[in-house]
This record gives structure tokens, C-alpha cells and sequence, in this order.
């Protein structure tokens, strides 16, 4: 018999592997091809199925000594600690990793997970941001 190990090195491990559990089914169910949005969509119900507490289209500010000079929005904010940014195509784009760690230095969170819906399946990053 198999002992389940969750990795201690990671950053929030628990809920980490929940919201990569949640990708892998939503790409079971619908494959490739769908619009990011239609993918949005699945994962803000499977969320919601297991009620994991996230924010969608979650607007943040961005600041400059107390100033608000621009805006954000992250696809989601999982329990108030994860950034989960999804995106469709075979490879993580530079632009699209410094978007992470942006939103997560804005927001003075920890972890970001990028995520591709690809033609062969999942791929996922975790972003960590340590300041």
C-alpha cells in the first residue's frame, strides 16, 4: 500500500494540490480547443463543489506611495493566498509569468500558479514571491 506524501518544501501544499486536482478534472471533462473563459467557468463551479473559498476576476490596485496608479484583474484569488492564472497554448510565456509575479507583489501574496489548457493536456507553474 501507497502512503500519500504532500511535499513539505511547498508553499501551501494542501491547497496547492487541490486547485492542480481541479485543472487536471476540468481538463478531463472538456479536453482541448475551449476558450479560456469556458475553462474560468469550469473551475469557478468546481471551486464552488468544493467549496474552496475564491474570488473571480478578483480587481486589485496598484500602488505607489499610498497612490493608486493602475489596476489588476487575476482570473482568481484562491483562499485570499493563491493567484491562479489560466491561459491556453503549449508554453509558459515570459509576459505571462512576470504578470504573475506582478499580481503577487501587488497583492504581497506568496503563490501563483500559471496554468495552460494545452492540446496534450495540463501544464502548470508554480510563481513564488518571497519579499
Amino acid at each position: 500500500m501507497r502512503t500519500k506524501t504532500i511535499r513539505t518544501d511547498l508553499i501551501y501544499p494542501e491547497l496547492s494540490y487541490k486547485i492542480i486536482g481541479i485543472l487536471f478534472e476540468v481538463y478531463n471533462n472538456l479536453g482541448p480547443g475551449y476558450q479560456e473563459k469556458y475553462y474560468q467557468r469550469a473551475i469557478g463551479a468546481a471551486f464552488r463543489e468544493q467549496k474552496i473559498d475564491f474570488k473571480e476576476q478578483f480587481l486589485t490596485a496598484i500602488k505607489f506611495k499610498n497612490n493608486n496608479i493602475g489596476k489588476y484583474f487575476l482570473d482568481f484569488l484562491v483562499d485570499n493566498k493563491i493567484v491562479l492564472e489560466i491561459k491556453k497554448g503549449d508554453r509558459f510565456s515570459r509576459r505571462d509569468i512576470e504578470q504573475v509575479y506582478a499580481y503577487l507583489k501587488a497583492m504581497n501574496l506568496k503563490l501563483g500558479i500559471i496554468s495552460n489548457f494545452t492540446n496534450k493536456g495540463i501544464k502548470f507553474k508554480r510563481i513564488i514571491h518571497l519579499d
